[in-house]
């Protein structure tokens, strides 16, 4: 089975598991979410999905915007096919330069992420009972304020002091979060900071 099939597939595991704990109403209560949860030498991998500006210094005719297709791959002139998906934009451009520099001296290629998605393995995923649940990319210092300001919030039926980060990056570690304080009652201090691959899940309250 291809890579990036398996690592679709154990985070797609990861999801549902997180599905079942909230379809179950589990009450089972977790230890808070850490405060502070940023690696400061965190760099974004390019996911499928992502367009990219290749730009070919001295060479515009090579400079385009491309996208990643969902085989985590690019094609821009003179390179065809080549894996983009899971290297940072410094990596891709050496790359590149080594494909280009089969046609033409020394090329020196710069690449900016212009639109993001990222792979499949850092995206933030929010279920249950927000107002529009959705899978969202991970950014550098992303909070679960960012989070929830994104998904427009809680619904009316929200538990939301009883919401739960599922941390796939510590391997499933479940970690409780106050949403209803911080949303509803301005508490800053129910704010933390979140991870790539994070799971949030919002159950629904029993009126």
């Amino acid at each position: 089975m291809a890579r990036g099939t398996l690592v679709k597939a154990s985070w797609f595991a990861c999801v549902v598991s997180a599905l079942a704990l909230f379809v179950s109403g589990c009450a089972t209560q977790y230890p808070p979410a850490p405060s502070g949860a940023v690696a400061s030498d965190y760099n974004y991998l390019i996911g499928a999905g992502d367009m990219l500006s290749v730009v070919v210094w001295r060479n515009p005719e090579l400079s385009m915007g491309v996208p990643v297709r969902p085989d985590g791959k690019i094609t821009t002139p003179l390179v065809e096919d080549l894996p983009a998906m899971g290297k940072d934009p410094s990596t891709l451009a050496r790359d590149i330069e080594k494909q280009l520099a089969k046609y033409i001296r020394d090329p020196i290629v710069t690449v900016v992420v212009t639109g993001f998605v990222g792979p499949y393995s850092e995206q933030i995923r929010v279920v249950g009972e927000a107002a529009k649940p959705q899978i969202l990319p991970y950014k550098q210092k992303m909070s679960l304020l960012d989070v929830m300001i994104a998904v427009g919030g809680i619904t009316d039926f929200a538990d939301g002091n009883k919401a739960s980060i599922l941390r796939t990056a510590e391997g499933g570690k479940q970690y409780s979060v106050r949403l209803k304080d911080l949303l509803k009652r301005g508490d800053v201090s129910a704010n933390v900071d979140m991870r790539p691959g994070d799971v949030l899940i919002i159950p629904q309250g029993w009126f």
